[in-house]
């Protein structure tokens, strides 16, 4: 596994990202550092998910970098780039839990494929993140067996199972009734300090952002690029977009007047 804090920072410049000949992002700049909770927001349809996608390795670049420490993620052989995506847990956005295997198989699967740990340790570390999450005494359920929240936190205890040093989310309260998205907000809160990890979070739920973000993007679904960033709390009162400040106070955008910055 990675050394500590070898990921990090994470600097991308000036990235651009594709479907085909369609433009989905471009000039993408900015640096997540060690100990935040970056949020990337915007509204449907902005490329949030698909900069996840490019940050993850599943998607490359049409151009510009990701770095991760000093390391080129994409100019780098597929060797390093697998070492760096093993410092990374990923929660996507339905979960994405194997309904034939148990909790426990799920977060056990990790582990199995990417360490040589003998079964006793396999289940002593699972038995952990389970009861980090909350959900000790639920090793042998299934996923249908579980509500959307505990299927959500069996799915983080999975991305914690190789102790990463960056943990993304993709929609965390997706599907989620308040009071469960407030716990996850807290759980994220928690498992930074606690694992002292990074945190991205792919996002358009105000009261998650304003919650737990330190830093964020705000990724525009017109200019197809990044129309602001810093702490989403000063953007809400002081961003120059009226655009961003809008989307951080649920206000519908008034007509422009001559000269305002969009």
């Amino acid at each position: 596994m990675p050394s500590s804090n070898s990921l990090l920072p994470v600097r991308v410049e000036n990235l651009e990202l594709r479907y085909g000949e369609t433009l989905v992002q471009r000039g993408l700049t900015f640096t997540i550092n060690p100990g935040d909770i970056f949020i990337v927001m915007g509204g449907s349809g902005c490329g949030k998910s698909t900069l996840l996608k490019h940050l993850i390795g599943l998607m490359r670049p049409t151009a510009g970098r990701v770095c991760y420490g000093a390391t080129d993620f994409w100019a780098a052989d597929e060797e390093v780039r697998q070492r760096l995506m093993r410092g990374m847990g990923v929660l996507y956005q339905q979960g994405a839990l194997w309904s034939s295997m148990t909790v426990s198989e799920n977060v056990a699967l990790p582990l199995e494929i990417y360490t040589g740990l003998d079964p006793a340790t396999v289940r002593e570390v699972v038995a952990g993140k389970l009861a980090l999450v909350g959900l000790s005494g639920c090793e042998s359920l299934y996923p249908a067996q579980l509500s959307g929240g505990m299927r959500k936190r069996a799915a983080l205890a999975r991305a914690m199972a190789l102790d990463p040093e960056i943990l993304l989310f993709d929609e965390p309260s997706a599907g989620l009734d308040p009071v469960s998205a407030r716990m996850l907000d807290d759980l994220i809160l928690e498992l930074r300090d606690s694992l002292n990890a990074t945190v991205v979070v792919v996002t358009h739920v105000l009261d998650s952002i304003f919650a737990i973000g330190t830093n964020s993007i705000f990724l525009d679904d017109e200019s197809r690029t990044m129309i602001a960033s810093g702490d989403p709390r000063w953007l809400r009162d002081h961003a120059e977009s009226l655009k961003v400040r809008h989307f951080l106070t649920c206000q519908e955008p008034a007509a422009p007047q001559a000269g305002a910055v969009q």
